[in-house]
């Protein structure tokens, strides 16, 4: 599969981000979900693979970590819902995360950030351990210890609802987590009916000005341009409340 899905070859409008030229890995790409085929009821719920903005994700991760989750970060596991091919996952094990796991239901992209994780911790970028599990986000058994989910809009309403009564049950009885963070949210209303979650946070997380200038440039490449750029992506943080 691989390069043969639309929006992973220069002719369907494939542009390398300037993350992967200077790591050498391969994160670039906009697969639109009606191509991310991997034969499990949940594909038609997908909604796209792009690699979410550097500069977003760790403007994030450190509005999250001064939230005051109820852990110091070297405790926690990082959760990558719909990891792609783990730009995400590479970032945040450049944190000192107890460990990072991605979970893509793709096993085209799920091998694809598997290499790119080699590649990653062959060159020494790695502080956290990674995994990136081939799996369904509502079947996946999260490990011990604090966990926190990280979210690039992954899926619809659907499975989110399916997704967060599975949470709940994997951290019944723990002490603590699973904390949420989620960028462009379209599914939150999921979240903030459910009240095992507290929202501290909801709103723009800017993109610096060299990812707005990259991911504009990407985007505009599509052959079918069903998707635009902005210069911030809507966020929210969610803390576990149970």
């Amino acid at each position: 599969m691989g390069n043969r899905m639309p929006g992973l070859t220069v002719a369907t409008g494939l542009m390398k981000h300037p993350f992967d030229q200077a790591n050498g890995v391969r994160t670039s790409g906009l697969v639109a979900g009606r191509h991310l085929k991997s034969g499990h009821r949940h594909d038609r719920h997908a909604t796209a693979y792009y690699g979410v903005a550097p500069s977003v994700f760790a403007g994030l991760v450190r509005r999250w970590t001064e939230s005051h989750p109820k852990a110091s970060l070297k405790q926690w596991t990082l959760v990558d819902m719909g990891a792609g091919m783990g730009r995400a996952v590479l970032m945040a094990s450049s944190m000192p995360f107890l460990q990072v796991v991605g979970v893509e239901l793709n096993p085209a992209l799920a091998r694809i950030a598997r290499r790119n994780a080699a590649i990653w911790r062959s060159a020494g970028r790695a502080v956290a351990p990674i995994r990136i599990s081939c799996a369904d986000a509502t079947e996946f058994r999260f490990p011990v210890g604090p966990c926190v989910v990280f979210l690039f809009n992954p899926f619809g309403a659907t499975v989110m609802r399916r997704f967060l009564t599975h949470l709940r049950r994997q951290f019944a009885g723990r002490p603590i987590g699973p904390d949420i963070l989620y960028v462009n949210h379209e599914q939150e209303g999921e979240i903030e009916r459910n009240a095992a979650w507290k929202r501290v946070f909801q709103g723009r997380i800017q993109r610096s000005r060299s990812d707005t200038k990259a991911d504009r440039k990407i985007l505009e490449s599509q052959p079918d341009g069903e998707y635009a750029a902005a210069s911030y992506e809507d966020c929210s943080i969610w803390h576990w409340a149970e």
